[in-house]
């Protein structure tokens, strides 16, 4: 079994997430035999949903998201937790999950210029404004859409993403599934074909990477975030680099799934790439 490496976790700076802290979430890791553990507190710039999205939960209460005063912290917690786990063998890696919008793409270049990330990772959360990703939110998006209208819209969004030169690597590249199948039924599963394929082939010419995410497991689902079939999909468009995250908003979510991702990875001759400087270090030629 290759290495495990969480390279998609929220702490408690996320206000979905619980309110624990890195080093809370290093002693997980370290604990489950973790090796590279990467931070990614939300990043949400759609100002449509800015009273929803734009807070970050600070010592003393929620904090403005848009205030970048709020990585400072985030930074020095950061070097705390490589300056205690370091020694003990878990590196420490500091990272950010922007949900894309387009028009702020700006917005999220100042941020990730201004500050010494390892990873960003994009996302696609909302559609027409409304979260896809929330169980209370979703429903008014997907119940008055056809699935092949959602397909569409999803998967144009996350082709722009993909050329905004902002980020590393694509987070749960078919997220809509999580709460598309109570809707759309089965059929979800198959409404990329036909549109993924021009996402993943400007993935591969940006040497941008895919997330294997393995939060649909704590929802009972059996494929991970993309399905395997994608995956495959992926690496047939030539798509070189593969991360693989937990999406734990929790404690006790990190690392979960993580052995069974990267034996997905292992199944098609690959291994999950490391990133530091926002620079995978074990790029394949």
């Amino acid at each position: 079994m290759g290495r495990l490496l969480d390279y998609h976790v929220h702490p408690g700076f996320s206000i979905d997430a619980e309110p624990s802290s890195i080093r809370d979430y290093c002693l997980a890791a370290q604990a489950g035999g973790v090796e590279e553990i990467c931070f990614t507190p939300h990043f949400e710039v759609d100002p449509v949903r800015r009273a929803l999205d734009w807070h970050i939960r600070l010592p003393g209460g929620l904090f403005p998201m848009d205030n970048p005063a709020w990585l400072d912290v985030y930074f020095r917690e950061i070097e705390a937790a490589r300056a205690e786990f370091g020694p003990l063998g878990l590196a420490v890696r500091a990272g950010l999950e922007v949900g894309f919008e387009r028009g702020t793409e700006e917005t999220v270049s100042r941020i990730t210029r201004a500050y010494p990330f390892d990873l960003v990772l994009g996302s696609i959360h909302c559609l027409e404004h409304i979260s896809i990703s929330a169980a209370h939110e979703c429903a008014a998006y997907f119940q008055n859409h056809s699935l092949t209208a959602m397909g569409r819209s999803y998967f144009a969004a996350l082709g722009e993403a993909v050329k905004s030169d902002l980020f590393d690597v694509m987070a749960h590249l078919d997220l809509y599934r999580r709460y598309g199948v109570q809707v759309y039924g089965a059929a979800v599963d198959t409404v990329h074909l036909g549109l993924v394929e021009p996402v993943l082939t400007s993935m591969a010419a940006a040497k941008v990477g895919l997330e294997i995410n393995t939060s649909s497991l704590a929802r009972g689902q059996t494929q991970f975030h993309p399905s395997e079939q994608m995956v495959s999909m992926a690496r047939a468009a030539g798509v070189q680099l593969f991360t693989t995250g937990s999406d734990a908003h929790r404690v006790a979510d990190v690392g979960r799934g993580l052995e069974q991702a990267v034996g997905q990875l292992e199944r098609l001759g690959l291994a999950p790439a490391v990133f530091c400087g926002r620079r995978p270090v074990n790029r394949p030629d």
